[in-house]
């Protein structure tokens, strides 16, 4: 076709085009007039909606009349008019998008820095954790002269390396102050790619038993204590009273809690072979060692763990009766350190899942709401030559406009909201220190935002494209179809379902938390305090029977102090604190011919006064006495799943048993009650339940440690036991300028942080269950009072034919009642398969996964809610004025 054919053509089209929007513009006009607007705002309010004739003709043309980015600049610009000229609702649907983006962000920078983060080490992938298994404890403890065995014997790592945690009392630098400390071998720092800011690790040998004395520090202690000083190698660091050369400084990029999984950081590394306990070189002892290894190139896990079992199989014909039943676990580093909470933050991300799409299912409602109000600028558009397609595009350009505002308001939101839930997060959150907004978690925001705008667009922007032509342009674009009040009836239903999923989780986590604290822990935790106590250094040469007068005379200080009602002291294990524990035969029995093969009992080492502060009632028998010393016999005290389990049908007391490593039989004088040392939710489950006390006085070798270790001591008070602390420091403060007194927790603050996780779980699912509520509430709220207003011509006919306000007010409700009840009966099935997940991941305690409680608590919840936000709506439909709906149309 010729040039002048085309143009002339063309400007046929546009003389037609012009014709024909200038007919619709007028009708329009005319329309705002009859229902009372004035002429002026009427040609105002017109040009708002249809942006003036040239733009509506400009952007009415076929794509193909322009380049595809300039009808995208076109879109744009357009959808950013339109929802300016509506700014309550773009901030409804912005704010609405914001809090369901925003809770997405924040959850998934927790699980992005916690599972999806690579380790912060050198080739993290080829890192596995050693442990040893044993009876009772899949990733025990290694003993030292084992793991010293399997670094030499095995084929599988370049290199392994073992450690421990302790507490050390720091003196010479000040006042002195209790730090925390890690043992661990040469090759540790290397084998994870860690250099130090100054001098070096630990060499070839230096981790073996008296070598020579040296330490390296971390760089918040160099800090704190040298200044900065770059002479701080070569000096002297003086702990529990013997000095260590320091050697290096470890930068404070590196967080050795992460290998523990606490949040705690280490000042200290000291060779493990420094330490003094005379276990260390016991084979079998395991002492808290635990071990990391690096894998060779090319190396699989699973080639690994057939070389540490031929390592281990070989150690056990060469030791039997150490070794004989032990064997080598290996786990991936990273999965040892994430594994446990790895469930519990996919639950989350799950859960906040459902908030974005119930926050999508409101807008789309929203969007369909006011689709029909915009039906007959579509059908001028679509008239005026704009394809079905071009519809599609600019409804969904719109969308996304709105999702990615939604985007950047919840991002700003996870900001806040992540550095605000951090003190929500469990003490024991691994890689918590790595939660942030990285690269990463935007380019998720950018995605979700994005898939967002499809999801709540789609399907308002295909209806708005449906359109009858004729219908709309003649009817003005008043009344909605029955799709449309079908579309919305569904999202309803669908935002219904969800959030009743939402409220099932929730509502199944409360009461496992309030199960959990009806659970006796088997003490009186109330004003109950614990510390520990550190001994001068100076007593570490004292007799034995200087430290047991130094213990009775802290008792003594202690005991004194006003609304102090009694004191005792603890060594090794505490309840849901720390664990220890031993291997025996009951007397009359055979000796076993390997320890693997002996009872466990877990083991506590303590004074007479104990059981009288912790509140351990007394079953049958009788408690240690001050005249159970090294000099009478040795006797123990046993709770009564040990006398069950062991004696069954019989009387304990009376019975002997023989104790691991002791000469001598212990008589058991005492049976009492059974204490949670594995925590309220998980002691039932634990294999190694069995419970032994000793007297601390009668434990060869303990009362000569105390100086080096320290002590634990327990306090029961009259009053809040927290504020009991500063007397306690001035009355111990006589005796000795050179003691330490650290870690104060009360009994109460442990057991909720050994329910943390569960608390952090509940917390979360509670605040996303009130959220999809709220979200589901305002979007039942918002559909019913739109069918309302749709409907007010037929409600003033029936009116008008003598309905009654009773019988509209049936009517509304019923609609609503009926969308409600249609998702909470989908909303059950979804249910189901939440509550196996968490049961499953032992996330419930004492209710079952398809409580009917719960589900029938929840459902009545939700059609409550359901109701009473249909009842708005419904209310003024009863107030509709028959004369005035009559001429609604």
């Amino acid at each position: 076709m010729r040039w002048y054919q085309r143009f002339f053509r063309r400007e046929r089209t546009e003389k037609r085009l012009d014709a024909e929007l200038r007919f619709h513009l007028e009708q329009r006009i005319a329309d705002l007039v009859a229902g009372g607007l004035r002429p002026e705002e009427a040609r105002r309010q017109t040009r708002l909606e249809f942006g003036g004739l040239d733009q509506v003709k400009e952007e009415c043309r076929d794509v193909g009349a322009s380049h595809l980015i300039e009808t995208l600049i076109q879109d744009l610009r357009y959808g950013l008019r339109q929802l300016r000229r509506n700014p309550g609702f773009t901030a409804v649907a912005v704010l609405t998008l914001a809090l369901g983006i925003g809770a997405n962000t924040a959850i998934f920078s927790v699980v992005n820095g916690v599972l999806l983060n690579p380790l912060p080490f050198a080739e993290p992938s080829r890192l596995v954790a050693v442990h040893a298994s044993k009876p009772n404890f899949e990733r025990g403890a290694i003993s030292f002269p084992n793991f010293l065995d399997w670094r030499k014997e095995n084929h599988s790592f370049s290199a392994i390396a073992a450690f421990r945690s302790i507490s050390m009392s720091l003196t010479g630098l000040g006042e002195a102050e209790r730090i925390d400390a890690e043992f661990i071998t040469s090759g540790f720092f290397p084998l994870l790619g860690v250099k130090p800011l100054l001098g070096r690790t630990l060499a070839p040998g230096e981790d073996r038993i008296g070598a020579a004395p040296v330490v390296l520090i971390n760089e918040g202690l160099w800090r704190r204590k040298f200044d900065s000083s770059p002479d701080v190698l070569g000096k002297i660091l003086t702990l529990n009273g013997k000095g260590f050369t320091i050697v290096g400084v470890i930068p404070a990029s590196f967080h050795m809690g992460i290998m523990h999984g606490d949040t705690l950081p280490r000042d200290a590394y000291i060779p493990l072979g420094q330490w003094v306990n005379r276990f260390l070189t016991v084979r079998g002892a395991g002492l808290g060692i635990h071990g990391v290894g690096r894998l060779k190139p090319g190396v699989t896990l699973e080639q690994a763990r057939a070389d540490m079992a031929a390592v281990t199989a070989a150690l056990a014909q060469a030791y039997p009766a150490a070794d004989r039943g032990l064997g080598a676990t290996l786990v991936p580093l990273k999965d040892q350190i994430a594994g446990r909470v790895r469930p519990l933050l996919w639950v989350m991300l799950g859960a906040v899942g459902f908030v974005l799409l119930i926050s999508c299912v409101n807008v789309a409602n929203l969007l369909l709401a006011r689709s029909t109000t915009r039906k007959r600028e579509l059908a001028i558009r679509a008239a005026l030559g704009a394809g079905r397609w071009r519809v599609v595009r600019q409804l969904l350009v719109e969308s996304l406009l709105l999702a990615v505002a939604g985007g950047g308001c919840g991002l700003v939101l996870a900001s806040w909201g992540t550095r605000a839930g951090l003190g929500l997060l469990p003490g024991g959150l691994p890689r918590s220190n790595e939660i942030g907004l990285d690269l990463r978690v935007l380019v998720f925001t950018v995605l979700v935002s994005l898939l967002a705008g499809v999801i709540f667009g789609a399907v308002p922007a295909i209806k708005g494209s449906r359109l009858d032509l004729h219908e709309t342009l003649k009817e003005g674009g008043r009344g909605a179809s029955g799709i449309h009040h079908r579309a919305q009836g569904t999202f309803v239903a669908v935002e219904m379902a969800l959030a009743l999923v939402l409220l099932v989780g929730a509502g199944l986590m409360i009461r496992s938390m309030t199960r959990l604290w009806n659970v006796d822990p088997g003490l009186n935790p109330r004003n109950l305090l614990i510390f520990g106590y550190a001994f001068p250094p100076s007593m570490s040469t004292a007799s034995a029977d200087e430290v047991q007068a130094e213990c009775r005379e802290l008792e003594d200080k202690i005991e004194s102090i006003p609304h102090v009602d009694a004191a005792a002291l603890t060594w090794a294990a505490f309840p849901m604190y720390a664990e220890d524990d031993l291997q025996f035969w009951i007397d009359g029995q055979p000796k076993p011919p390997s320890t693997n093969e002996m009872n466990w009992a877990l083991s506590y080492v303590v004074e007479p006064d104990y059981f009288r502060v912790m509140g351990i009632p007394l079953v049958r028998g009788r408690l240690f006495t001050e005249r159970d010393t090294d000099r009478s016999p040795f006797v123990v005290v046993v709770d009564d799943v040990f006398a069950r389990k062991f004696f069954p049908g019989q009387d304990p007391i009376g019975k002997k048993i023989h104790l691991n490593r002791f000469d001598r039989a212990a008589e058991i004088v005492g049976v009492v009650g059974h204490v949670r040392q594995w925590g309220l939710d998980a002691d039932d489950t634990n294999p190694l339940r069995a419970q032994v006390y000793r007297r601390l006085m009668q434990v060869p070798g303990a009362v000569g440690a105390l100086p080096v270790t320290g002590i634990d001591v327990v306090v029961r008070s009259k009053a809040e036991p927290a504020a009991l602390m500063e007397s306690i420091r001035r009355a111990t403060g006589k005796l000795s300028k050179e003691r330490v007194m650290w870690g104060s927790q009360t009994m109460e603050e442990i057991i909720s942080g050994s329910l943390a996780a569960r608390r952090f779980a509940m917390t979360l699912l509670g605040v996303f269950a009130a959220m999809a509520l709220l979200l589901a509430g305002v979007g039942i709220y918002g559909v019913v009072s739109y069918l309302v207003d749709q409907r007010t011509h037929e409600i003033g006919v029936r009116m008008a034919l003598g309905a009654r306000q009773t019988d509209v007010l049936r009517s509304v409700l019923s609609d609503g009642g009926r969308m409600a009840l249609t998702g909470v009966a989908l909303g059950f099935v979804a249910a189901l398969g939440l509550t196996r997940f968490l049961a499953k991941y032992s996330l419930l305690f004492g209710v079952r996964p398809s409580d009917p409680l719960t589900f029938a608590g929840v459902a009545a919840l939700l059609t409550l809610v359901a109701l009473a936000a249909c009842y708005i709506p419904a209310r003024r439909a009863t107030k509709v004025d028959p004369m005035v709906a009559l001429r609604y149309e």
